[in-house]
């Protein structure tokens, strides 16, 4: 199977915990069945990435980088490249190359969608990045390292993350802890929008 296909099935069977999120997986469906080439980043104006939101076992911590470029904290994530075959493994690659740790327990299932703007992924054209995130458990006490991508990369307890993280990442840090913790994923804790996140400049390209 393409990564094309497995997209596009992946995205398809997927439940929305949101009528906003809803929205977005309609869009990234619509998209996908309009452009075979929609995985990949030379697909313009619109391209899907992938990502993932590192957690310890306990969920009351999650491993964050702080973007070289945006100059932010971001969950990890980036582009589909030649060779991978299915989003899942997008995701897992992209978190296992930035974060430097050795293994993850990946769930296969999205947790986020996240459509954000990026004015320099593409040198003069607004790209959007259709972004699918994923939840993965690192190992206890696993050494992390920064890549080339960052500029530091850090656990953050839950109760005390950094200033400024978007709305978004709330969300999905809240439907990752669910997960971790075995219980349904709290529909009232998430933003009642969320159907793109912060302003153009404040994302990375990956």
């Amino acid at each position: 199977m393409s990564l094309h296909a497995d997209a596009l099935a992946v995205l398809t069977a997927w439940r929305s915990p949101t009528p906003a999120q809803e929205a977005l997986r309609t869009r990234y469906v619509e998209h996908l069945n309009a452009r075979p080439e929609g995985t990949w980043r030379h697909c313009v104006p619109d391209h899907l990435t992938a990502g993932t939101l590192v957690v310890d076992a306990s969920g009351e911590h999650v491993l964050l980088n702080l973007h070289r470029k945006a100059r932010r904290w971001f969950a990890f994530g980036g582009h589909c490249e030649p060779g991978d075959t299915t989003l899942a493994g997008v995701a897992l690659r992209e978190a296992l190359e930035e974060s430097g740790l050795p293994s993850l327990d990946l769930d296969p299932v999205p947790a986020h969608l996240d459509e954000h703007t990026v004015l320099f992924c593409q040198p003069g054209v607004e790209v959007h990045h259709l972004d699918v995130r994923f939840v993965a458990r690192a190992p206890h006490d696993a050494p992390h390292a920064v890549s080339e991508e960052s500029l530091d990369v850090r656990w953050w307890p839950v109760d005390a993350l950094p200033d400024g993280l978007e709305t978004e990442m709330h969300d999905l840090i809240a439907i990752a802890r669910a997960r971790v913790a075995g219980r349904p994923e709290d529909q009232s804790r998430l933003s009642p929008g969320g159907s793109s996140s912060s302003a153009a400049a404040d994302q990375p390209s990956r």
